[in-house]
């Protein structure tokens, strides 16, 4: 990901946790890219014991640091409880540094298996069992990707990455036809949009504003599917990222403050009514929402206390309360340096979390089981990040 917070977020070393880490990595960007990449072989590592379910596997997009074109694609097999580094490379070996700069996004839609690769401005389109990539989707400054109907609908912040509170360039959302691959249409929206969801024939999408501080955005713009036009925007809160829709009628949408007095917070939406609902007290980085249990963890940095909190917590959707606010109970969390990504296997009920570590050099997946103590765990690429599962129906969407 690439926005305000994330810039300031993603230092080489504990020393860029400060007010110039966004200048930092903009100089990264933009005069230290690499011109010979470091391009990991694949490595297939036994992590445990086979899982016979109707999810066959799933991948995990390592996002890799701004600038450095090392996104990876590692992949999990339930059946044989095997992890295997870096399959992109290994199914396309003709493809100019691999995956490109910084993974945002992957989901699956039917036959095919979509990695949004934010910096390089595209998003690779493969085969969703072989990862051999089977073609590309051109969007600059992409950032999510969801599907309704034959179609994909991405983010883009459109403009560069630029740090700059008088930021004039709106964001919008993409329309892709699936068959061909082609842009087909753009709706503006706001400043840089983040995470969109799709519920009742509307597109919510999370309007950030992440480069314009301190003059963020606030507002979740909705999309009328059909006539593929703004319809109305919604106040929520400032510096938006994740929505989540649950199946009460109600998007969580997370809000990520202004890392000094406004906290990051996490707040609802009823989209029968397009209108704000309420908001909990509790930070939010990242979430996965399994049936009524949203799990949350956050990275919340502070310019004030010049540090990080970091904490785990589950939300229940139905009664609109707060379960807890540490699901790893056997103290493995003093072991996660920065959490960064987290998924939970529907089935099972295994609770997936990612470490960022330093943000330059491999992360650690670990593997909890339902009671939030630790099965097993195994380095990925460089900053791990986004989870899809795979299953076994070949018509899935």
């Amino acid at each position: 990901m690439i926005d305000y917070n994330d810039i300031k977020m993603k230092p080489t070393k504990s020393i860029f946790f400060g007010k110039f880490s966004g200048v930092f990595f903009l100089f990264l960007l933009f005069s230290s890219c690499r011109e010979e990449v470091e391009i990991f072989k694949p490595e297939v590592i036994q992590t445990s014991i086979p899982e016979y379910t109707d999810i066959q596997g799933f991948y995990l997009l390592n996002e890799g640091n701004m600038g450095s074109n090392k996104s990876t694609l590692d992949y999990y097999n339930y059946e044989t409880g095997e992890y295997i580094r870096n399959i992109f490379g290994a199914a396309n070996p003709a493809v100019p540094k691999e995956m490109g700069d910084v993974g945002n996004d992957i989901r699956i839609y039917g036959s095919k298996l979509y990695a949004v690769i934010n910096c390089s401005n595209k998003i690779d389109v493969m085969d969703k069992y072989s990862a051999k990539k089977v073609g590309q989707i051109d969007i600059p400054n992409c950032r999510y990707i969801r599907f309704y109907k034959g179609y994909a609908y991405v983010t883009s912040y459109a403009g560069p990455v630029e740090l700059n509170p008088d930021y004039k360039q709106t964001g919008y959302v993409a329309k892709v036809d699936t068959a061909t691959f082609e842009v087909v249409d753009r709706c503006l929206v706001g400043f840089q949009p983040d995470e969109l969801e799709i519920v009742n024939k509307k597109i919510y999408v999370a309007n950030s504003g992440g480069y314009m501080f301190p003059n963020y955005e606030n507002t979740v713009s909705v999309i009328d599917v059909e006539s593929f036009t703004e319809i109305k925007r919604i106040k929520v809160a400032i510096n938006l990222h994740r929505l989540r829709a649950d199946k009460y009628g109600n998007l969580w949408v997370s809000s990520r403050g202004d890392y000094y007095y406004t906290p990051s917070r996490l707040y609802w939406i009823n989209t029968n009514t397009d209108t704000l609902t309420d908001s909990l007290d509790i930070a939010v980085s990242n979430f996965h929402l399994d049936g009524d249990s949203l799990y949350i963890y956050s990275t919340e940095w502070s310019y004030v206390n010049m540090g990080n909190v970091i904490t785990y917590g589950i939300v229940d959707v139905d009664k609109k309360e707060i379960v807890t606010r540490n699901f790893i109970t056997d103290g493995t969390a003093s072991r996660i340096k920065i959490p960064y990504g987290i998924m939970v296997n529907p089935i099972t009920k295994d609770i997936y979390v990612t470490d960022a570590k330093n943000y330059v050099s491999p992360g650690t997946l670990y593997c909890f089981d339902k009671y939030g103590k630790q099965k097993w765990n195994v380095r990925t690429g460089d900053i791990p990040a986004h989870f899809v599962l795979l299953g076994k129906n070949k018509n899935e969407n």
